[in-house]
């Protein structure tokens, strides 16, 4: 009878862009209990395999800061409330994932030492090398900034070989697959391509500055259990954004 071989993964160290609202689960906003524990069970799975992992976390089923904007605060007052949201979530994600005995950092770009580590790549990197989740908190620390942007920042400091971007759908659509049955979902795309075609996959910033440094994303479904294991291990999972051939 044939040995089965493992199978290894395919990156060393990966960077996870979780949005607020992916916590909240069935909710709208605030932190859905069951759906947290979901999320850091797949992360302890990849975490097994030896992957490093850092993780960016959005503040959406919080507070957004462009929607309070929108409503007459102070653009930039809204977007550091917005940044305190993702420290809450931050911790949170941090508290059920060290209840699975998985070690972990968060770091702030913002400074709140009572909770929160500065953030400071190096440190970071040597987090990630000892086997440590690493979870950035607080975007840029800059107004303006989306966690998008941050997600490509960070990736790129700490040189991460993938962004893993988790979302409610499969991948990146033609159209809204919720509303648009006939929308068709996209295998691969380039970065020019979802510039051009203005596809909702990460702000302009963040996706120029990932094909400024040839940095791929991958859009998936993370409500699907074990999904981000599967492009660990090389499954075609989702919606692949990388350079032209």
């Amino acid at each position: 009878m044939p040995v089965e071989v493992p199978v290894k993964p395919i990156y060393r160290r990966i960077l996870l862009k979780l949005s607020g609202e992916m916590l909240a689960g069935p909710q709208k906003q605030g932190i859905d209990p069951a759906t947290i524990v979901g999320i850091a069970r797949q992360i302890k799975e990849v975490h097994a395999l030896g992957v490093e992992i850092a993780i960016v976390i959005g503040g959406g089923n919080i507070l957004r800061g462009v929607a309070a904007s929108s409503s007459g605060m102070d653009r930039a007052s809204a977007d550091y409330m917005g940044m305190l949201g993702t420290c809450i979530n931050a911790l949170a994600l941090q508290d059920a994932l060290e209840k699975q005995d998985v070690f972990t950092r968060v770091q702030s770009a913002i400074e709140m030492r009572q909770v929160a580590e500065p953030y400071i790549r190096r440190r970071a990197t040597r987090h990630l090398e000892k086997g440590r989740v690493v979870i950035f908190a607080a975007g840029t620390g800059n107004p303006y900034f989306t966690t998008d942007t941050a997600a490509s920042l960070r990736a790129m400091e700490i040189e991460a070989e993938v962004i893993l971007k988790g979302t409610k759908v499969d991948g990146v659509y033609t159209a809204d697959p919720k509303l648009d049955s006939e929308a068709k979902m996209f295998e691969r795309l380039t970065y020019l391509e979802v510039l051009q075609q203005n596809l909702k996959v990460m702000d302009a910033t963040a996706i120029s500055l990932c094909m400024d440094h040839n940095l791929n994303i991958v859009v998936f479904n993370l409500g699907v259990e074990g999904n981000i294991k599967r492009i660990v291990l090389g499954e075609r999972v989702g919606t692949r954004v990388m350079a032209a051939d």
